[in-house]
């Protein structure tokens, strides 16, 4: 999960800095052959404020806890995968973050108790990928303390990595149920 961030604060200093470097640069006339102004079309629009005129007030933005955040991404559901057998396969991936995919099912819930302290020891990030309240994400959370459980499409990553079906651990070498 680290790694994702880390990647997004790269990409988003490295279009920032494009831009800043573009947005600076002097325009260049290619041509000009005169003629009358557009100008007046513009006015309408009134595209710069008025000195005269203070700036309307903005309002602050309000500032919510994660709870509300996360609550406001739910519910949570994942088209491509469903609760079903994985076969295990062996990827590469190197530097990649275990993590592993659930959902709010039995299977699931089954399969969370069962390996919960591997996940621990992996230091393994869960991703519930079909949920649909808080109460159930709160009830997936008790069933192993101390795991990240985030709610989050797994479609993207499904496609990716050719999955149809959870629960399942991805790490760096391999899918496994």
């Amino acid at each position: 999960m680290n790694h994702i961030v880390l990647i997004a604060a790269i990409g988003l200093l490295s279009t920032t800095t494009v831009f800043a470097k573009t947005a600076s640069a002097p325009l260049i006339v290619v041509e000009d052959r005169g003629g009358a102004s557009a100008l007046p079309y513009y006015r309408s629009l009134n595209p710069q404020p008025d000195q005269a005129t203070p700036p309307a007030p903005m309002p602050a933005p309000r500032a919510g806890n994660a709870a509300d955040a996360e609550a406001a991404m739910l519910p949570v559901r994942s088209t491509q995968l469903s609760p079903g057998d994985v076969q295990r396969r062996v990827i590469r991936a190197p530097g990649l973050t275990a993590l592993f995919l659930i959902g709010d099912d039995e299977r699931s819930r089954a399969w969370l108790r069962r390996r919960q302290a591997a996940l621990r020891e992996l230091q393994a990030v869960g991703l519930v990928v079909n949920v649909e309240s808080m109460a159930a994400l709160t009830a997936l959370r008790r069933l192993a303390p101390g795991l990240t459980l985030s709610p989050a499409s797994g479609d993207d990553l499904a496609q990716r990595l050719g999955l149809r079906h959870y629960p399942v651990l991805i790490t760096s070498t391999g899918v496994e149920q």
